[in-house]
């Protein structure tokens, strides 16, 4: 059997800007400013990084008044974490370097 990771995913996460606005908002909603805040990215930095993280499906918008508020989607990263748990427990079960190239 073939496990599959969302390499898209993975590629969204792998940015350190990226990551530290999902643990932000790991604990809170925010908006951009608050989020400018905190990271010291700027507003146009920032907006690129959260238009991937929410079409990698990490992070939702909600619109309020003239703010739009991100919050974090954990089922997103719960499913990766899955598959990449999964991947790891068929290297464990099949000993993963039992195939050898031949010399």
């Amino acid at each position: 059997m073939l496990i599959s990771v969302d390499a898209d995913l993975l590629k969204a996460l792998a940015d350190p800007l990226r990551t530290r606005i999902l643990s932000l908002l790991s604990r809170e909603t925010l908006c951009t400013t608050h989020l400018m805040e905190e990271t010291g990215a700027r507003q146009t930095n920032l907006s690129n990084h959260l238009r991937v993280l929410r079409e990698a499906g990490l992070v939702e918008t909600e619109p309020c008044g003239r703010f739009t508020y991100y919050r974090l989607v954990p089922e997103r990263l719960e499913a990766l974490s899955a598959d990449l748990a999964r991947v790891a427990a068929t290297a464990r079960a099949t000993g993963a370097a039992d195939r050898k190239r031949a010399c």
